[in-house]
C-alpha cells in the first residue's frame, strides 16, 4: 500500500523531483496536521488583515486627534459638552452593565435550568440584537416609548430611555457569557449541599455564583464596552439633548457636521482608550482564573 502511494507521489511529481524532496514534502504537511500552524505566510497574513481592518483606522484617528498637539487633543477632550457627553456616555454604561449582570444571569438560569413551553423561541431571540440593525430598535423603543406611546410611558430625551435602548442592544452580552457555563457546571455539588441543609440562596451564593463570577464579570465589561460607543439605538430615543441625554457618540457626529473634525477625533479617541481599558481588564482577570483553575487542579 505504502510503495502504491510513493509511486502514485512520484507519478504525479514527475520525473524531476527526488526522493528526498518528496519526504521532505510529506514531513512539512505531516507537521502541519500536527501542530495546526500555518507558518509565516499565515501569520503576515493574519497580521496584514489586522492592520488594514483595525490598526491603521485607528492610527489615521489618533493623528488626526493631535492635529492641533497636545494641548489641542486636551482641549478638545476637556471642553465642557465633551465632558458632559463623556459623564453621561460612562454612567448610563455602568448602570446598564449592572442591569445586564443581574437580568443576564437570571434570564441564563432560566434558560439552562427550567423547562417552558416556547423556550427555543425565548433562546433565539437573545440573539436578536446581534442581528436586528440599531436603528431599527431606536425606531421601535421610540414608538413604544415616544410621545405616542400607547402604554403612555414616555421615555424620550430621557436617560431612562438611554438605559432602556442600551440595556437592549447589550441583552446578549452576559447572556451567553454564563450560559455555558451554567450547563457545565457540576449539579451533584449543589445537591450536595441541599442534602447538607443548604438553602437555595446559600448553595447560590457559595457553590455556584463563584463558578460564574468570571463569566459575569466578563459578560458585563463586554455590555459597557458595547454601550460606550453606541449610537443607532440611542439616536432616536435619546434626544441628544446637551448636558442631559447627549451621549458621546452623538456629540462627535456633531463635531464633524459643525467641521470640527480634530475635536471629534479626540473625543473618539478617549472612547477607544475607555474601551481598550475595559477589555484589558477583561483579558487580565481572565487569565489569572485560568492560571487559578490550573493550580486548583
Amino acid at each position: 500500500m505504502t510503495n502504491s502511494s510513493s509511486a502514485g507521489t512520484a507519478q504525479a511529481d514527475g520525473p524531476g523531483v527526488s526522493d528526498a524532496a518528496r519526504q521532505g514534502r510529506r514531513w512539512n504537511w505531516s507537521w502541519l496536521r500536527v501542530t495546526g500552524s500555518v507558518g509565516p505566510l499565515g501569520i503576515a497574513t493574519a497580521v496584514l488583515w489586522l492592520s488594514i481592518i483595525v490598526l491603521l483606522p485607528l492610527a489615521a484617528l489618533t493623528v488626526t486627534s493631535f492635529e492641533d498637539g497636545w494641548s489641542g487633543f486636551v482641549d478638545a477632550v476637556t471642553a465642557p459638552a465633551a465632558l458632559d457627553s463623556l459623564r453621561i456616555t460612562v454612567l448610563v454604561s455602568v448602570v446598564v452593565a449592572v442591569i445586564n449582570v443581574v437580568m443576564g444571569t437570571l434570564i441564563a438560569w432560566v434558560l439552562v435550568r427550567d423547562e417552558f413551553p416556547g423556550k427555543s423561541i425565548v433562546n433565539a431571540l437573545i440573539d436578536l440584537p446581534f442581528a436586528l440593525p440599531t436603528i431599527v430598535a431606536s425606531i421601535v423603543l421610540l414608538s413604544l416609548y415616544g410621545p405616542q406611546s400607547p402604554i403612555d410611558i414616555h421615555l424620550n430625551a430621557t436617560q431612562p430611555g438611554l438605559v432602556v435602548a442600551l440595556a437592549f442592544v447589550t441583552l446578549p452580552f452576559v447572556v451567553r457569557s454564563v450560559q455555558p457555563v451554567l450547563i457545565e457546571a457540576d449539579r451533584e455539588v449543589e445537591q450536595a449541599a441541599l442534602s447538607l441543609g443548604a438553602n437555595n440562596w446559600t448553595t447560590f451564593r457559595r457553590i455556584v455564583l463563584p463558578a460564574l463570577t468570571p463569566a459575569i464579570i466578563s459578560g458585563g465589561g463586554l455590555a459597557f464596552a458595547r454601550a460606550i460607543g453606541e449610537y443607532g439605538s440611542v439616536v432616536l430615543i435619546g434626544g441628544a439633548i446637551p448636558r442631559k441625554t447627549e451621549m458621546a457618540s452623538q456629540y462627535i457626529q456633531k463635531q464633524i457636521e459643525i467641521d470640527r473634525p480634530v475635536n471629534a477625533a479626540a473625543v473618539s479617541v478617549a472612547l477607544l482608550a475607555i474601551s481598550f481599558a475595559t477589555l484589558l481588564v477583561l483579558r487580565l482577570l481572565a487569565e489569572r482564573s485560568a492560571r487559578k483553575e490550573q493550580a486548583a487542579r
